[in-house]
C-alpha cells in the first residue's frame, strides 16, 4: 500500500511539472495579463496535481522515514527527462542521460534498503 502511495505521489508530481510546462508554453507569444495567465487551464491542472501529490506525500511520510522516501522522488528526474526528450522534443545530452542512470541506480539501491 505504501509503495502505491509513493508511486502515485511521484506520478502526480510529474504530471504537475508537465502541466506547468504546458501552461508556460501556452503563454508564449502572448501579451496576456497576469490575471489572464491565472485562468490558464494547464496552470490549474498543475496546481491540482501538485496539491494532490503533496497530500499523498504526507501520507507516505507517515509510514516511511524521510531518508528512504525522499530519494525515491528521484524517479521524477527520470520520468521528466523522458517526457522532455520524447514529449517536448527537447535535446538531452549524454551527460544528462548518465546522470539519469546514476539517479536510477540510487533509487534502486535505496529501494532495497526499504
Amino acid at each position: 500500500m505504501i509503495l502505491l502511495l509513493l508511486v502515485a505521489a511521484c506520478a502526480l508530481t510529474c504530471l504537475g511539472q508537465i502541466a506547468q510546462k504546458l501552461a508556460v508554453e501556452s503563454w508564449r507569444g502572448q501579451t496576456s495579463t497576469a490575471l489572464a495567465k491565472l485562468a490558464t487551464p494547464w496552470l490549474w491542472a498543475a496546481l491540482t496535481c501538485l496539491g494532490l501529490g503533496l497530500l499523498l506525500w504526507l501520507l507516505v511520510l507517515q509510514h516511511l522515514e524521510v531518508g528512504i522516501a525522499y530519494p525515491m522522488l528521484g524517479l521524477n528526474f527520470v520520468l521528466i527527462t523522458l517526457v522532455a526528450k520524447f514529449g517536448f522534443k527537447e535535446s538531452v545530452d549524454l551527460r544528462h542521460w548518465f546522470g539519469v542512470l546514476l539517479v536510477m541506480a540510487g533509487v534502486v539501491m535505496l529501494g532495497w534498503q526499504a
